[in-house]
Order: C-alpha cells, then sequence, then structure tokens
C-alpha cells in the first residue's frame, strides 16, 4: 500500500463516523475502526522490508520552486510510532465506543479522533519539513477539539485553550528553527538533511536553529517549564488522555528528538539543553504525581516523569542511550494507555476519580485490578515486566554519564526520580484496589464488560509478553528504530530481565524498596508537601495570558482604530526608514548612464500628470471631480505606457479606465457629492510630511537606477529570450500573463471574480432592506435630462455593438504575438455591453440578457484552472502551455497554443465580473413609488422589481421609514 494513502486514511475515514451516526454507535464505531484498520494493514504490509533496515519512499513535487515537496519516508523509527499511533488507535476506538454516554455526540468524537490519527501519522511519515510543519500544526488543532470536546466543562475549555497556546507558540518558534535548518542544508527534504550533520553543526546558525526546534520539541511533549498544560488536559474524555499520553501528541516532540539526533545531537549544546531538561522533568513530574489525589492527574504527571526519561536519554547524545530510549518509547505506550483506561474504568464505575474517595476495588472489580495492577507495576519498574528493562538501561547509561564533571548528579537524580516513580505506582495500586472495602462510594462498583477492559487487557498482554521474552517481540522493533535514530551501526546490547550484578541493579533496588518506604509515609509527606509554598503553574499561565492580552489590545487599539490614513503613515514611514537604512548602510555604485534629452511633449505630459494629481489632493472632497481628475490622470499614464513601447499596458489602462469611470460615475449616483472633512491640520501636516519624504525617496531611488546597470542578470532578459522558444508568442506581455506568470493572472481573475459577487451580494442584501425605498425614490442632485435614452446614441450604440464585438474577438485572436490578449479583449467587449445599458437603459438591456453573468465568471476561472491542470498530464507544472503548428485546408499553417483557452477563461471571467457589477448598480436606477416590500422570489436578473403605486404617499412613506 503506498505511503500517500496510509497517511490519507484517517482523514478520508473522519468524513464517515459523523455521517453514519444516525445508523447507530456501533456503525459510527465501526467506520472509525475500520480507517484505522486499513491504515494499520498497509503499514504492516511494509514491516518485513523496514525490519530489514530499507526505506520505503513516496515522492511527489508539489510545489518544487519553494521546496514544498509532498514526500513521505518509511523507516524504523516512523514505523515504531505509525504502529503504535494506529495499533493504540484501534483499542482506543474500541474502548471508546462502550465509554462514551449516549448524550456524547460520537459520530463528531471519532471524526476529532481520526483527524488527530492522521496528523500524527503524517508527522511519523513527513519526508519533507516543511510539511511535517503542516502535519505538527494540524496535531495541535485537533487535540484542540479533543481535550475541548466536553464543551459544557469550563475546565474542558481551559484545558484546550491552555494546550493550543503552549503548544500553538512552540509551534512557530519550531517552524523558524526548521526554515533555518533547511537554509542550512539547501534543501527542505528529511532525507537530504540528515546527511549533512557537518555542514549543519559548523554552521553559526545551529544554535539558534537547535534551540527553536526543542522549544517546538519540550512545548509538545510537555517537558519543564511547559509541563502546565498535560495535566489540564486531562479534562478530555478518558479515550484522548490514554491516546494523548501513550501514542500520541505529547510523544510527537520526542519524535522530532529523535528524528533529528543524527544531525543535532553529539555537541555540548545538545547535551545540556536536552539532557538536563529532560533530568528536572523525569524528578519534578515523579515528585508532584505522588501527591495527587485525581487518578488521571497523578497518572498525567507520572507521563510528564517518564517523557522526561525519553528525554534525557536522547539529550545523553550515546547510541546505547538512544536504543534505551526506543525500547522505553514502546514499554511506556503500552502500560501508561492501559493505566488511562483503567483508571476510564474506575471512573465510569464508582463515579469518581478522587483516589480519597477510593479503596478496597480488588474484590468489587477483580478484573480491573489486575490490569491496573500489571500496568503500575511495569511503570514501577518491577521484573518480570517490560518496564523494569528499559529502566534498567536508563539507570546503567546515568551511572556511566557525567554533568560538568560531576558523576554523581545525573545518576542521583535519575535514582530519585525512579523512587518516586515506584512509590506513585504503588500508591495508584494500594489506595484505589487494597484495603478494606468502603460503604461510600458514589456508585456502586463492578466490572464492566468486555467492550472496556479488553483494549488495556490487550496492551497488558504486550507488557507481560515483552517482559518476558524482549528480545524476540520488541527486539527487532527496537533495533529498526534505533538503527533509524542512530544513521549508522547499532551498539551491542540485550534486551533481557538478567545482566548481572551491575550498577544499575543496586540503583534499581534502591529506587524500589525506597518508593515503598514513601508509601508508608505518604500521610505525614502529603502534609509537608500541602504546607510547602510553590507557584501554581495555572496561575502563572493565566497571569501571562492575562498581560499579553492586555499588551495586545493596547498595541491593536493604538493601530487599528479603523482610520485608514494611520495605517498608510504607519507603513509609509516604516518603509521609508527601511529604505533609508539600506541607502546609509548600502553602496548603489557609481552612475554608468547619461540620462536622455527630455522632449517637450513628454515634459507636458509630466506637468499635466503631476498637476491633476495635485489638484485630486485639493478637490478631493468633491467627489465628481476628483473621478474626473483621476480619469486625466489615467489617460496620461496611457499615453506614457504607448510613448515607452508599451502597447499592451497602453490598450489596459485605457480600457480599465473607461469601465471604472462608468462603474464609479454610476455608484457617484447614489452617494453624496462631496465627503466630509475627516481630517484634522495636524493629520493633513503630518501626511504631507509623511508623504512629501515618501516621494522624494521613491523618486530618488527610481532615478538612481535608472542611471545604473544591473550587477546581475535581469529577468526581463529572460522573458525576451524565451518567450517564443518557451511559450510559442512574440508578445512577451501576454506569455508573461498567459505562461510564465499563469497562476498570477489565474487569482487575479478569482479576485475579480469575487469583488464582482461581493458587489452583487450587497446590492441584493440592500435591495431586500428598507433602504431599497430610498434609493429607488431619491431626488436626483443634478437637473435631468428631459430624454433618459437619446435616439441618436440608442443608434449609434446599436450599430457599434457588432463592431466593437468583432473588434474584441480581432483582440483577443492575435493576443499572443500582438498586443491584445483575453483580459484586453474582456474589457473590450464588456465596454459595448457598457454602451447597451447607458443608451437603451437597465430595463431593455435586460431583457435581452441571453446568459447569467454568474455561470460566466465560473466558467472563466474553470475554463482557466482546467487549462493548467492539463499540464499535469504531461508532467508538466500547472499553468504550462503548450503550441504547435497546425495546416487545415484550404488554410495556410497556422499556430496553435493551449494559452489560448487560458486566455478563454480570462476573457469570460473578465467580461462576467464587470457585467455583473454594472447590473449589480444598474438596478437601483431611480424609480419613484416603488414600495418597501421586496418580493424575494423574484429573479433580480430576470424580472424588474414591480411598482405597486406611484402616490405622493407611497414615496412620504418610504422615505419616513428609511
Amino acid at each position: 500500500m503506498s505511503l500517500f494513502l496510509i497517511a490519507a486514511l484517517p482523514f478520508l475515514g473522519a468524513i464517515f463516523p459523523g455521517l453514519l451516526i444516525r445508523a447507530g454507535r456501533n456503525a459510527s464505531a465501526s467506520a472509525a475502526g475500520l480507517a484505522s484498520f486499513l491504515a494499520f494493514t498497509g503499514l504492516m504490509i511494509h514491516a518485513p522490508a523496514v525490519l530489514r533496515g530499507e526505506v520505503v519512499t513516496a515522492r511527489f513535487d508539489w510545489l518544487p520552486g519553494l521546496g514544498l515537496n509532498a514526500n513521505f519516508m518509511l523507516d524504523g523509527l516512523g514505523f515504531l510510532f505509525a504502529t503504535l499511533i494506529l495499533g493504540i488507535g484501534m483499542l482506543i476506538i474500541l474502548y471508546a465506543r462502550f465509554y462514551l454516554s449516549r448524550q456524547d455526540p460520537m459520530g463528531q468524537f471519532y471524526t476529532y479522533l481520526l483527524l488527530f490519527q492522521g496528523a500524527m501519522v503524517g508527522i511519523v511519515l513527513s519526508d519533507n519539513i516543511l510539511l511535517l510543519l503542516v502535519f505538527w500544526e494540524l496535531t495541535s488543532l485537533s487535540s484542540f477539539l479533543l481535550i475541548g470536546y466536553w464543551k459544557h466543562l469550563p475546565e474542558g475549555r481551559q484545558g484546550a485553550r491552555m494546550a493550543l497556546a503552549v503548544t500553538g507558540s512552540g509551534g512557530l518558534a519550531m517552524i523558524a528553527g526548521m526554515l533555518i535548518l533547511g537554509h542550512i542544508v539547501g534543501s527542505y527534504d528529511l532525507s537530504v538533511i540528515l546527511q549533512n550533520k557537518e555542514l549543519i553543526q559548523s554552521s553559526p546558525w545551529y544554535v539558534p536553529a537547535l534551540i527553536l526546534i526543542l522549544l517546538g520539541c519540550f512545548t509538545k511533549s510537555a517537558q519543564f517549564p511547559f509541563h502546565f498544560w498535560l495535566p489540564h488536559a486531562m479534562a478530555a474524555p478518558t479515550p484522548v488522555s490514554a491516546y494523548l499520553h501513550s501514542a500520541t501528541m505529547v510523544k510527537a516532540g520526542i519524535f522530532l528528538m529523535a528524528r533529528m539526533w543524527p544531525v543535532l545531537s553529539g555537541t555540548p549544546e545538545w547535551f545540556y539543553i536536552v539532557a538536563t531538561t529532560g533530568l528536572v522533568t523525569m524528578v519534578v513530574g515523579a515528585v508532584i504525581a505522588l501527591f495527587k489525589d485525581d487518578l488521571k492527574a497523578l497518572l498525567a504527571f507520572s507521563t510528564v516523569s517518564h517523557l522526561g526519561l525519553i528525554t534525557m536519554l536522547l539529550g545523553f547524545g550515546t547510541k546505547v542511550a538512544a536504543v534505551a530510549a526506543m525500547f522505553h518509547i514502546v514499554n511506556h505506550a503500552t502500560f501508561k494507555a492501559a493505566l488511562f483506561m483503567s483508571a476510564g474504568i474506575v471512573d465510569h464505575e464508582t463515579g469518581t476519580r478522587d483516589i480519597k474517595r477510593l479503596g478496597g476495588l480488588r474484590q468489587l472489580m477483580p478484573i480491573t485490578f489486575g490490569i491496573a495492577t500489571i500496568a503500575a507495576l511495569s511503570m514501577a519498574g518491577i521484573p518480570p515486566l517490560n518496564g523494569f528493562l528499559s529502566k534498567e538501561m536508563m539507570l546503567e547509561e546515568a551511572f556511566h554519564t557525567a554533568w560538568l564533571d560531576s558523576h554523581v548528579v545525573i545518576p542521583a537524580l535519575a535514582v530519585f526520580a525512579a523512587l518516586f516513580s515506584a512509590a506513585y505506582s504503588f500508591r495508584y495500586i494500594s489506595h484505589v484496589f487494597l484495603g478494606s472495602e468502603r460503604q461510600d462510594y458514589p456508585h456502586h462498583p463492578h466490572d464492566p464488560g468486555p467492550g472496556l477492559w479488553l483494549s488495556p487487557a490487550i496492551l497488558v498482554v504486550l507488557v507481560v509478553v515483552i517482559g518476558l521474552n524482549s528480545a524476540t517481540v520488541a527486539g527487532p522493533l527496537v533495533s529498526a528504530s534505533a538503527q533509524a535514530v542512530i544513521g549508522g551501526e547499532l551498539p551491542y546490547f540485550k534486551l533481557k530481565l538478567w545482566h548481572g550484578f551491575t550498577p544499575a541493579l543496586y540503583m534499581s533496588i534502591v529506587a524500589v524498596l525506597g518508593g515503598a518506604v514513601l508509601l508508608g509515609l505518604h500521610k505525614h509527606l502529603e502534609r509537608f508537601w500541602n504546607a510547602l509554598p510553590r507557584p501554581e503553574a495555572k496561575v502563572i499561565f493565566d497571569a501571562v495570558i492575562d498581560v499579553l492580552t492586555s499588551l495586545s489590545r493596547f498595541v491593536t487599539d493604538g493601530l487599528h482604530n479603523g482610520i485608514i490614513s494611520r495605517y498608510a503613515a504607519i507603513m509609509v514611514t516604516f518603509t521609508v526608514g527601511i529604505g533609508y537604512y539600506a541607502y546609509a548602510t548600502g553602496s548603489i555604485g557609481v552612475a554608468t548612464r547619461v540620462p536622455l534629452d527630455a522632449p517637450i511633449i513628454p515634459i507636458i505630459g509630466w506637468i499635466c500628470l503631476v498637476g491633476a494629481t495635485l489638484a485630486i489632493m485639493w478637490f478631493h472632497r468633491n467627489r465628481l471631480l476628483s473621478l474626473v481628475l483621476i480619469g486625466v490622470v489615467g489617460l496620461i499614464v496611457s499615453m506614457a505606457f504607448n510613448y515607452l513601447s508599451a502597447p499592451d499596458l497602453a490598450l489596459t489602462q485605457i480600457s480599465v479606465e473607461v469601465v471604472t469611470m462608468i462603474l464609479l460615475l454610476l455608484s457617484l449616483n447614489f452617494m453624496p457629492t462631496e465627503t466630509p472633512v475627516d481630517s484634522t491640520k495636524a493629520r493633513k501636516l503630518r501626511d504631507a510630511a509623511i508623504s512629501i519624504v515618501a516621494g522624494i525617496g521613491a523618486g530618488g531611488l527610481i532615478y538612481a537606477l535608472m542611471l545604473r546597470d544591473f550587477a546581475f542578470p535581469t529577468i526581463s532578459a529572460y522573458h525576451l529570450e524565451n518567450s517564443y522558444k518557451g511559450g510559442g508568442g512574440t508578445n512577451v506581455v501576454n506569455v508573461i500573463l498567459v505562461d510564465f506568470r499563469g497562476f498570477d493572472t489565474f487569482g487575479e481573475i478569482i479576485v475579480l471574480g469575487i469583488a464582482a459577487l461581493v458587489i452583487f451580494a450587497l446590492a441584493e442584501s440592500v435591495l431586500s432592506s428598507n433602504v431599497r425605498a430610498y434609493l429607488l425614490n431619491r431626488k436626483p442632485h443634478w437637473p435631468q435630462s428631459g430624454d433618459a435614452h437619446p435616439l441618436m446614441m440608442v443608434v449609434v450604440t446599436r450599430v457599434m455593438m457588432p463592431i466593437a464585438l468583432m473588434v474584441g474577438a480581432y483582440i483577443f485572436f492575435r493576443g499572443h504575438n500582438q498586443p491584445g490578449g483575453g483580459f484586453i479583449a474582456g474589457l473590450v467587449v464588456a465596454i459595448a455591453f457598457l454602451m447597451q445599458y447607458m443608451a437603451s437603459g437597465y430595463t431593455w438591456a435586460i431583457e435581452r440578457q441571453r446568459f447569467y453573468y454568474h455561470a460566466t465568471i465560473g466558467w472563466g476561472v474553470l475554463i482557466a484552472a482546467a487549462t493548467g491542470l492539463g499540464a499535469w498530464f504531461n508532467d508538466m507544472p500547472f499553468l504550462t502551455s503548450d503550441f504547435g503548428y497546425l495546416h487545415w485546408p484550404p488554410l495556410e499553417e497556422f499556430e496553435w497554443a493551449t494559452a489560448m483557452l487560458f486566455d478563454t477563461g480570462v476573457f469570460l471571467a473578465v467580461l462576467g465580473a464587470v457585467l455583473l457589477a454594472l447590473d449589480s448598480l444598474s438596478r437601483f436606477a431611480w424609480q419613484p413609488g416603488i414600495q418597501q416590500e421586496y418580493p424575494m422570489d423574484i429573479n433580480p436578473q430576470r424580472d424588474t422589481p414591480p411598482v405597486p403605486g406611484t402616490g405622493p404617499e407611497t414615496v412620504a412613506r418610504a422615505g419616513k421609514e428609511t
């Protein structure tokens, strides 16, 4: 099975649980389980190859220019984590089916769960760091949905926000670190990055990249001081907690540290940052866990401690420590998932998770007692269970590791943490299941059906089997994953229960015996712990969030106050400041060109352009005059384009000017003639000063560039050279639009269509409101002509219509080799239609409409997209055009380019957008006597709004209501 399909199956499966919930809870759970099972089966197909040390790959060049490739890689490390994610995921799906109540929306739960599962699978299979970052952020978003699944609980909403804030912030830091790493290597593919250890560690950017990446890992895996979010995530349902702590989310940070181990480890920076953080986290989590009375809180802090253990092993930087880390990942996933599910069973059956209200459940819940006891003993590191083996390997590596030349610090703290680990594991067993039976349980407890205990029972069987026969059961998986982490030959190691009388054995004995002593002293230690002053992470987090929120509100209110002139002033000032800094610190070189003599006509045009621009500034409150002056500016710019041998731009500018002037004139017809005074004199002086400085700076920059040659080849030379050879056209501008920069043009026609649709939507909302009567009954600002549709104009426009269409077709077909193209042709044809509206009126024009403007925009975008997709079938990038020559007798041989199809889409989109905007504005034509009511079943493009009355009382009532 393809790696693409394995990664996609959870996302595809997420569609069905919500759809099938009407068929019953079993159908919804079965759909979710089937998706995970199929993905797991596909993964197991590759197991033989991966366990032999091979790497399975799947590659797809998505956006190669940006380095974003959808590449997947399955090696031993990815196989280990994917197996845990999908395997434990199936058990969680089964467990959740019987854990969730009928009031819980189960279809929604499984949808969130599969999205979370798919994001985790994507992380561990990604062979591109940009793709990995996408999946990384998806885990934060999907975990937010899962943690806050019980939306009615305040602690659930708080836990979800806290997890998203902490892990999301770390994710942003990690994005920066990964981008630095890709910049150092020159590739964003992990398979390439992992082969450049020397290049990365010799770079001056190694330490910044390391710190930023580790911030992402530490926040995700709840390492100190970011550990506080994980216990608050326990507000989620127990299936989520079990999945989160055993195989997903918190293991993502561990995975990334292991994945980057070959290139980031082995330096003092790696050792002191990673090993120290892991050691502190292991100790802090273990100590706090002992004094938690909530079952899930105890297990949550135990997870923090064990994640610190794995992080510390990876931080040691030795090969054997890496093997021990991989082994403990397997062991921790098995016993921790079983423990959380057993805690969920206790909560489900007794109605409480408070340890002080429990005890004596051994006789009442023997199956749950057996499952929980075996899992807890494994967590404590008691032989012959699997937790004992990896704990021994950890203690052995800690004994041989020095910290600041001290061989005592790490072994002593490792034993201290193991001692507390044994103590809270023993407490989980004794305070919940042992002792005498109580009479004050919230509910009378008993063992549930197999639907709840089967999943943890399977995991407990693995705990025992791995412990008794680790070399056979877990050895191949650990070896394959460790080899992927190390990136070379494996060190000598043996996974077995007895290694002789070693320092690790003595340290383990001390930890177990000390844990039993701590359990006996728990009441006394608890009183001391409660009296001990200590910071509360939640209070600190809330305070930090409040400060950041206040600061953000202050900055936002100060900058984003709704005054566009302030936005422009800030942006322009910043731009000018950056430009001046570049000018002051850089070197522009000596002028190499001599200015040409300016003829009198361009000088006159320049004076007119400056004069019109100044006049717009001076008379800007007069909207009509400002629009006329803007048209003058556009006309002069068009003439400048033509003078500078850019006829394409001149044609486009003229066409755009005509269309926009008509539409804006139509819009101004519904607005006051003058704008209000909204700027003080001080603000005007400020804006004038900024504008003058920015204008002088921009003009100086342009003048300096024109006087100098470029030290590097310009992009224009490439376009001129490859226009015909690569795009099949001699009109360079058109080839750029439809081929070289076709994606830009495609985006532009989409934006143009969206703008037209927004105008239509606004017109719809106005015409269906009380404002409609006011607009249609308003009195014009100027005296109206007695003849609204002059006969001469009507005759001329109808004669010009076929001529304009022919000109549009001519401009369209010649566009690839001569000035023209789909954009200009669309504007020319649109102008022809505009003239019909102006000459004969909205009602006459709309009665003769033969096509819908919405559909015209849609077909234009679809044709352009289909043309671009066609390049994929020839293994070419999106929107790459092709061309050739055809000979159809009796015609001469002529050129045919696929770009013409794309240009057709541009033509239709432009034409439809202009006409839809015109149609929307034209519907506000003055129709005195229109009442307030608006029949919503009328098609606004086919029917004219009715005129039920024209008496003065109708007009008066409409104006009064408006």
